[in-house]
């Protein structure tokens, strides 16, 4: 078997390099932004109740961040394997056999 020639998607190093510089400065980017809607709730809260405990704040900081950061790197990571073309390149059987459905 030769070697391939005609490679596309993450299989490509440049393009790979690329992608995922892209992604890893999107998340630096939603951590930031995570944090701060996270002291964001918190001030919200503070205004609402009064003074928290700090064990308190740090609850709700690392829950608020943690949840964002889950939905971020999920998404971030759908639209890496969709961006690339990676999704394009498997073979869908389902969809051919059990759907019905042509390329």
């Amino acid at each position: 078997m030769g070697a391939m020639t005609n490679l596309t998607g993450l299989d490509d190093s440049q393009q790979a390099a690329f992608a995922w510089s892209r992604f890893r400065r999107i998340l630096a980017a939603m951590a930031v932004g995570s944090l701060a809607i996270a002291f964001g709730v918190v001030a919200i809260l503070w205004a609402l109740s009064g003074p928290l405990p700090w064990l308190f704040i740090g609850m709700v900081v690392g829950g608020v961040w943690a949840t964002l950061m889950m939905a971020a790197l999920l998404m971030g990571l759908m639209f890496l394997s969709s961006g690339t073309g990676h999704d394009h390149q498997i073979d869908d059987r389902v969809s051919k056999e059990v759907l019905g459905e042509d390329d």
